[in-house]
């Protein structure tokens, strides 16, 4: 008997919607970073990029629980001495709340090309309107605790 091993010709993709509202951004971006790299199909295959296309709606709306808005913080260089710029959770979920859902999940991705290559297949909008009804996407329901 042989060991199937996918490649990038042999992978099916599918598309999806995950509706964010009122998920925990931590637990949202974990389910979201495993259906990116395929670890829901049996043909997995650690080297081969096996995932599907997510598409998430509603980041606007993602929650963190305990006193994490304020006490978390994204931190950032501009690369020249005393540039480390921080803003709270509170605020860039106020200002950028996509890039706060996409920033989870591609930190669960394998890092390399490999990983951006996953992290190209994620759309992530604030509002419940997407421009990819065209790719016919389902609706998947993720475990929200």
């Amino acid at each position: 008997m042989k060991t199937f091993m996918a490649n990038a010709e042999t992978v099916e993709r599918k598309w999806y919607v995950v509706d964010a509202d009122g998920m925990p951004l931590g637990r949202l971006a974990s389910q979201v970073a495993a259906i990116l790299r395929g670890k829901n199909k049996p043909t997995f295959t650690p080297h081969c990029d096996t995932g599907d296309h997510v598409i998430v709606i509603n980041a606007a709306k993602v929650v963190l629980t305990g006193k994490k808005l304020d006490q978390k913080n994204y931190y950032h260089h501009s690369g020249y001495p005393g540039g480390l710029k921080s803003t709270s959770y509170r605020k860039l979920l106020a200002e950028k709340p996509e890039f706060a859902v996409k920033h989870a999940v591609v930190g669960m991705l394998p890092k390399g090309p490999l990983g951006r290559q996953m992290a190209r297949k994620l759309r992530v909008y604030a509002g419940a309107e997407h421009e990819h009804e065209a790719q016919k996407p389902e609706v998947l329901e993720l475990v929200k605790k």
